[in-house]
Order: C-alpha cells, then sequence, then structure tokens
C-alpha cells in the first residue's frame, strides 16, 4: 500500500514527495503529518544539504486541502499538521518543483519553501476566496511582499488561475523548464547547494530570512555582526583552505 508521502534520498540530497496522486496529491491530515515529520527527520540529519519537494505523477504538485476531510475531522489538522510554520523553521534549503496544479494550500507549501523550480504545464491559482474562505499558513503576507502588493491582491481575491509563464514574469517561481527537465533541473541546483559547507548555507539561508522581515538599517547590522562572529570562530587552516578555494574557483570562471 502506498503512504501518502514518499520519501528517499538521492546522495546528500532528500526528495519528499507527495503521493496521493488519485486525488490530485489533496492535503489530508496524515499527508501533511508525515510531511511535517520528514522535513523536520532531513533537516536533522548532517548528511542532507538540501530537500526536494514534489508531488507524484504529472497533474498535480497539490490541489489543495483536502476538504472533505476537513470538514469532517477539522480537530485532525493540529499543530504537528502546519507544513509552512514546519518550513519556516527549517535550516536546510527546500527547492519545491512543481508539477501540474498548484492550488491554494499547494501555493501557500509552495511560498514558504526557498526555490521553486515549475513545469511548463503548471498552473496556479489561491482559491480561498471561492471557497469562502481565509488562509492561515501565509500566503496573505508572503505573496504580496513576494509578487508586490497590487498582483498579490489581483490574484488572491479573484482567485483566478495563471499559468506557468504569467507566474515567473510575475516572480512567482524562479524557472520554468519542461516536465521532462523538472526533476533533473530541481536535483541538479539541490546537489550544488548540498556540496557546499552546510554552515555557511544554513546561515546564509537564515540571514536572508531573518533579514527580510527587517528594516535595511537594522538587517544589515545583523548581518555585518554574524560576519564578524563567523570570521572569528574560523581557524587560520579554514581561512586559508576558503582562499585556495574562491582562487581556484576564479581561474576557472575566467579560464578561456
Amino acid at each position: 500500500m502506498n503512504t501518502p508521502l514518499d520519501v528517499r534520498r538521492d546522495g546528500d540530497v532528500a526528495v519528499l514527495t507527495l503521493n496521493r496522486p488519485e486525488a490530485l496529491n489533496a492535503l489530508n491530515a496524515e499527508l501533511l503529518r508525515q510531511l511535517c515529520r520528514a522535513l523536520v527527520d532531513a533537516d536533522a540529519d548532517a548528511g542532507i544539504g538540501a530537500i526536494v519537494l514534489t508531488g507524484a505523477g504529472d497533474r498535480a504538485f497539490t490541489a489543495g486541502m483536502d476538504l472533505k476531510e476537513a470538514a469532517q475531522r477539522l480537530d485532525d489538522f493540529g499543530p504537528d499538521a502546519q507544513p509552512a510554520a514546519t518550513l519556516d523553521a527549517c535550516r536546510t534549503p527546500v527547492i519545491v518543483a512543481v508539477n501540474g496544479l498548484c492550488v491554494t494550500g499547494g501555493m501557500e507549501i509552495m511560498m514558504a519553501c526557498d526555490v521553486v523550480y515549475a513545469s511548463s504545464t503548471a498552473r496556479f491559482a489561491d482559491t480561498h476566496v471561492r471557497l469562502g474562505l481565509l488562509p492561515g499558513w501565509g500566503i496573505s503576507q508572503r505573496m504580496s511582499r513576494q509578487i508586490g502588493l497590487q498582483r498579490a491582491k489581483e490574484l488572491s481575491l479573484s482567485g483566478r488561475f495563471v499559468d506557468a509563464d504569467r507566474a515567473v514574469d510575475i516572480g512567482l517561481v524562479n524557472r520554468v523548464v519542461e516536465p521532462a527537465d523538472l526533476m533533473p533541473t530541481a536535483l541538479e541546483l539541490a546537489h550544488e547547494i548540498a556540496g557546499h559547507q552546510a554552515e555557511a548555507v544554513q546561515g546564509y539561508k537564515a540571514l536572508i530570512d531573518e533579514g527580510y522581515a527587517m528594516g535595511l538599517h537594522e538587517a544589515l547590522v545583523m548581518e555585518h555582526g554574524r560576519s564578524v562572529a563567523h570570521i572569528k570562530s574560523m581557524s587560520s587552516h579554514h581561512l586559508e583552505a576558503s582562499r585556495v578555494a574562491v582562487t581556484t574557483q576564479n581561474r576557472a570562471a575566467t579560464a578561456p
């Protein structure tokens, strides 16, 4: 019997797949609980440097909440089934590979990830207003900050679908690729990130995330303080190794 979430490892990358394709990967309570546990486990694994999240099949990343189950068993969607909050707490970068539909709760999960790659067949919609609901996983705040206030209102107050080309044009996703290239492209980036020092990657991710919530001056002060503290914590051997690595990379980048 298939589990609602497929978890596998591709070297130093964890691959999490929403696995209810017969229901367009709709988010029921058990799937959300398994997703949150898998994210926490991957984040705690020193051998994992990046996480890729996607959906089974080619029709949907996820069509959003399983509303039938939610209506019958609302209490099941408790603190252990809150994926956006779990993603916010995740130190390890998460790349989401969106294949097909990405609707409402799916968009809330997507926007809590660090990088979004989409298939050219992907379609996006925030349908809270169509259902007479208000969001609770952050989309009302994240989307306006990401794509602008008026664009966010246009999408969320209408419930309209947008295709992949429009999504990349307005900055909703990072990149659009053909369906067959989606997972290879996401995994390529994940392995590139995972190949760097975990402490530096996690520290830099935290700088970006925490600074984004601050004013510019406050964020710059925070960055400087953490940079100085980090350099002071490094050994002379580490600093020399970093200098050699940068020199080698620069030579390779400028080679004819």
